[in-house]
């Protein structure tokens, strides 16, 4: 590590060999246009919107989900390689401003509300790009954001921006190392997802019957839904007398953990009561996937908004329940059994004509197995993603001593 280094007011310490500029010293800004959504196409010539740089784009352009034709391309920006894209328009001021680089020599274009840098050859790219995504850079960007409901950056505030540039081949190597930290995350995504879909597949054959258990040739019995589970309506008599609780595309939570704060009412006396096995949904939600069965908590409330059930335990293994409610199937049946709302995601649920629906379910031994499975599953997943996420610690950590100087690369 240089010990001779430069204090800034952020107090961050940058080695002296290490350039100070501003981006706008270090390339030309221009600003990316046209391409509005009625204008791409399934095929044709590459571009980008300022809203796929938030979906799909991090650090590194790497796939365009995108194309126009000829006739828009003529009227839009074409972006070449080393370029630097920014957004130009963002929900909060913590994202504005997010960067891209593209790196690649194909053809293609960027469309409105995208700011574009285009660098000299003293500056690496893909270094540049991890660069603008530190958290430094982030606090920096945010400061520079205007608006409120709708945020902005301009090529006029992103122009003064300073950041401190090491030796081109240090940028080079930076670069090059916390690249493989992105291509380990990368392959760590896509394992999830590889295992995800087979999760998926494993409940369509395991919870249709589609493929048997050995050991288990006794028929699967049709019930109506309404004789496997029972609307309880228990309701809190005090304020706070149990945990304030959420159904969640991550199951049901605590709203402090979840959301850091309780965003239920103050007085939430009269919510429902909901304890360990019952089955829980919003009826507006559910043709979602919004359900789940409370097993993080022997006891909790929820919203009065909320639908809460007993499970028949003779019938119903409460973990077999939890997929079984959450299968394809039944979202489909949730759907069939819904209207549209007052919104494009609200639909007003049948109850009634759900809980009359006949549905096809194994005896109570073939249910704890095939549970078990779906389980272990859920298991090999979780494992993956703690493995995901600690590689983007790792990552977050890299760049914190990278991109300050505090641990210098040998070039």
């Amino acid at each position: 590590m240089n010990q001779q280094q430069i204090k800034e007011k952020n107090t961050i310490k940058y080695p002296t060999d290490w350039k100070a500029q501003l981006l706008g010293e270090i390339g030309e800004f221009i600003k990316g246009k046209g391409i509005s959504k009625r204008e791409i196409k399934v095929n044709g010539i590459p571009c980008i919107l300022y809203g796929e740089i938030y979906t799909d784009h991090h650090v590194l352009v790497r796939k365009f989900k995108s194309f126009i034709d000829q006739k828009t391309a003529l009227k839009s920006t074409r972006i070449k390689k080393g370029d630097l894209l920014f957004t130009g328009s963002g929900e909060t001021k913590e994202e504005i401003g997010k960067a891209v680089a593209f790196l690649g020599d194909v053809e293609a274009y960027a469309g409105g509300d995208i700011i574009i840098l285009r660098p000299n050859k003293s500056v690496n790219s893909l270094y540049l790009s991890y660069a603008l995504n530190s958290e430094e850079l982030i606090k920096k960007r945010a400061r520079l954001g205007q608006g409120h409901s709708v945020v902005h950056i301009y090529p006029k505030e992103l122009k003064n921006i300073k950041i401190y540039l090491p030796p081109l081949p240090e940028q080079q190597k930076i670069a090059s190392i916390l690249s493989i930290w992105d291509k380990a995350i990368a392959l760590k995504e896509k394992l999830i997802e590889q295992k995800k879909e087979q999760k998926k597949g494993l409940m369509q054959k395991l919870l249709t019957g589609e493929v048997r258990l050995p050991g288990f040739k006794n028929e699967w019995k049709s019930i109506k839904l309404g004789n496997l589970i029972k609307e309880v309506k228990e309701k809190s008599t005090v304020n706070n007398q149990f945990p304030v609780l959420s159904v969640t595309k991550n199951g049901i939570v605590a709203q402090e953990e979840h959301f850091n704060k309780q965003v239920a009412s103050k007085n939430n006396i009269g919510y429902k009561i909901v304890r360990k096995n019952n089955l829980v949904f919003s009826t507006m939600n559910l043709w979602m996937g919004s359900l789940d069965v409370l097993t993080t908590y022997n006891i909790g409330i929820v919203s009065p908004a909320y639908k809460v059930f007993e499970l028949n335990y003779q019938r119903f293994h409460p973990t077999f329940a939890k997929y079984f409610m959450q299968s394809e199937f039944m979202i489909w049946l949730y759907k069939v059994n819904s209207e549209q709302g007052a919104s494009i995601v609200r639909r007003n649920l049948d109850l009634k004509g759900l809980l009359n629906t006949l549905v096809t379910i194994p005896p109570l031994n073939e249910q704890i197995e095939i549970a078990k499975l779906l389980i272990n599953s859920d298991r090999e997943i979780d494992l993956l993603v703690s493995e995901y996420e600690l590689l983007k610690q790792q990552k977050k950590g890299l760049m914190q001593l990278l991109l300050t100087g505090k641990v210098r690369v040998k070039v």
